[in-house]
C-alpha cells in the first residue's frame, strides 16, 4: 500500500490521512513506543497527535522522533484555559517533545459557552498560543471539543485552523460542522476513529472515515506494530457498498449505547459528570489504561456510585440512553 496525503485546510501542511494519536503509547515502556512510532513512519504517517495531559506520551514521541523530526507533523493540546497555564504547557511540549516548534498547538476539550469565552479573552489561553505563534515556536493553532455547537462557533473565527471532533461509524453527529470547515478552508481531524476502542476493525474503521473528503486525517490510537500496519493499509482503499451497509447495522445496533459525550445530560444533581464518566470507562476497558483512568476517576468530585437514579439525565439525552444502567457499568469497573 501507499499512504495518501490531505491538504490540512489552511495550515497547508500535506499530512497522511491516516494519522497517529497517542493516547494508548502512554502505557508502552519507551522502546516499545519508539518501535510502534517507527513503523508508522515506516508506513507514511506523517502526522501525530498527542497532548499533555496523557501522561508520558508526549515523551515517547519527543524520544521516538529525535533525529527524525523533519518527517513529522506534531501536534498537541493542552486543558490550560489561562494565559499562564497555557505559556507553561507549551514550553513543557517543547521539552518533551524534543523540539524547538510544534505545528499545531490546540485548546483542548472546549466544552461549553463559558470555557470558550475563558480561552479567548484577554487573559485567556488562546492569547499565549498567538504569542507562541508569533515567536515561531508552534506554528498552527486548532481547538477540540466535543461539541458541535461550540465548534459552530469557533470556526467562524479566523484564528482557528484545525479542529478536532469524534468521527467514526458510530458518532456521524459532526458531519454538517466538518463539511462547514472544509467551506471555510479549516482542517479537521477525526479523533475516536475506533469509538474510543468499541470498533474492532481497524481497517474498516478507516475506510469509513477516509470515504468523506471533508476529513483531512483520522487519528487512530495505536499502541502496537500490528495495529498500525491493520489501520496504515486502509489508505487508498475505496468503501464497498457491502462494507457501507455492514457499518450501517453496527451504527443501528450501537445506537442506543453510545455515549456521543454531547453533555445535554447535565447537569447532575449529583454533580456526576456523566459523559467523562463513560469516556474513563472506555479508556480502562478498551485500552488498558487503568492507572491513568483511575487517577483522573478518583479526582472527579463526584462518583457513579452518587448516582440516585432520579433518571433526569435520561430525560434530556438527545440519543434515549439509558444512562443510569450505564452509570451502574462505571460502578463496577471503578468500584463506587
Amino acid at each position: 500500500m501507499e499512504m495518501n496525503y490531505r491538504r490540512l485546510g489552511k495550515t497547508n501542511l500535506k499530512v497522511s490521512e491516516i494519522g497517529f494519536g497517542g493516547i494508548p503509547i502512554q502505557r508502552l515502556r519507551k522502546e516499545e513506543a519508539l518501535k510502534v512510532i517507527h513503523k508508522a513512519e515506516d508506513m507514511g504517517i506523517n502526522f501525530i497527535d498527542t497532548a499533555r495531559g496523557y501522561s508520558c506520551s508526549e515523551e515517547h514521541i519527543g524520544m521516538a522522533l529525535k533525529g527524525r523530526r523533519t518527517n513529522w507533523i506534531i501536534a498537541t493540546k493542552s486543558m490550560a484555559r489561562n494565559y499562564e497555564d497555557m505559556k507553561k504547557d507549551v514550553e513543557i511540549s517543547l521539552r518533551n517533545l524534543n523540539t524547538d516548534y510544534i505545528d499545531v498547538y490546540q485548546l483542548h476539550n472546549i466544552k461549553d459557552v463559558n470555557t470558550y469565552k475563558e480561552v479567548v479573552s484577554e487573559g485567556g489561553a488562546l492569547r499565549a498560543l498567538l504569542e507562541a505563534k508569533e515567536k515561531g515556536i508552534i506554528r498552527h493553532i486548532g481547538i477540540t471539543s466535543h461539541s458541535i455547537d461550540i465548534l459552530k462557533v469557533a470556526i467562524n473565527n479566523p484564528i482557528f485552523e484545525t479542529i478536532m471532533y469524534p468521527y467514526n461509524i458510530i458518532e456521524r453527529q459532526a458531519i454538517e460542522v466538518f463539511m462547514m470547515a472544509k467551506d471555510k478552508d479549516i482542517g479537521t481531524i477525526a479523533m475516536k476513529p475506533m469509538a474510543g476502542g468499541v470498533l474492532s476493525d481497524g481497517k474498516l474503521a478507516m475506510k469509513f472515515i477516509l470515504k468523506d473528503d471533508f476529513i483531512s486525517t483520522a487519528i487512530p490510537g495505536m499502541a502496537s506494530v500490528d495495529e498500525v500496519i491493520e489501520n496504515a493499509s486502509a489508505s487508498g482503499e475505496e468503501l464497498t457498498r457491502e462494507e457501507l451497509e455492514f457499518c450501517d447495522r453496527i451504527y443501528k445496533d450501537m445506537d442506543k449505547e453510545f455515549c456521543r459525550r454531547c453533555g445535554y445530560c447535565a447537569p447532575c444533581p449529583q454533580g456526576i459528570d456523566i459523559p467523562f464518566s463513560f469516556i474513563l470507562k472506555g479508556y480502562f476497558v478498551n485500552y488498558d489504561l487503568k492507572d491513568w483512568t483511575r487517577e483522573r476517576y478518583n479526582a472527579l468530585k463526584a462518583h457513579a456510585s452518587d448516582c440516585r437514579e432520579c433518571g433526569i439525565c435520561e430525560t434530556r439525552c438527545p440519543y434515549n440512553l439509558n444512562i443510569r444502567k450505564m452509570l451502574k457499568e462505571v460502578k463496577k469497573t471503578f468500584g463506587y
